[in-house]
């Protein structure tokens, strides 16, 4: 029993309050930019776009805890950390190419498709600690996804309610 203990108590090479705020943090961020997409009424909104923070997060502080591990031999163990933020790049662009449909000659859902990819390079920034980059990302994300969608109403280029908004959608 004791070695169960043990291994649940397993510590961290960082310290737990700052994973806490890592995870925390990609989960504001992703959150941001959610609500965005859903308060546009768009495809994966505010639960999507935080799992995938978070997720993304979670996969990198993970990077960062193996490299640390006592268990791996460091001298006949190969890692390479960049596989990560490829395994993240490629599991959240299947996420989104799911969101994009192609109906009637048009392409619904690839602002909400790159919204999530960008949720998941917010996240990898936000479990590596680098907290800077990922708050600089949301703001741009929030920028581009808010303020350039009212200059784009104003010019008259797109209009302001989804597409697939009719009479029996709000």
């Amino acid at each position: 029993m004791e070695q169960l203990v043990e291994e649940f108590g397993h510590p961290t090479h960082t310290a737990f309050p700052v994973i806490v705020a890592r995870l925390l943090l990609a989960a504001v961020f992703g959150a941001a930019i959610g609500f965005e997409r859903e308060w546009r009424n768009r495809p994966a909104g505010l639960r999507t776009h935080i799992l995938v923070c978070v997720a993304a997060a979670t996969f990198a502080v993970l990077t960062i805890e193996i490299l640390h591990i006592p268990t791996f031999d460091k001298e006949t163990a190969q890692f390479d950390p960049i596989r990560v933020v490829e395994a993240v790049t490629a599991g959240v662009a299947f996420l989104a190419a799911g969101i994009v449909i192609f109906t009637r000659g048009e392409v619904h859902g690839l602002t909400t498709g790159a919204g999530m990819w960008l949720a998941g390079a917010i996240g990898v920034s936000s479990g590596l600690g680098l907290w800077q980059i990922a708050l600089l990302a949301t703001v741009l994300a929030l920028v581009v996804l808010g303020l350039l969608h009212v200059f784009e109403v104003r010019m008259g280029t797109i209009g302001d309610e989804p597409k697939d908004a009719g009479p029996d959608r709000p």
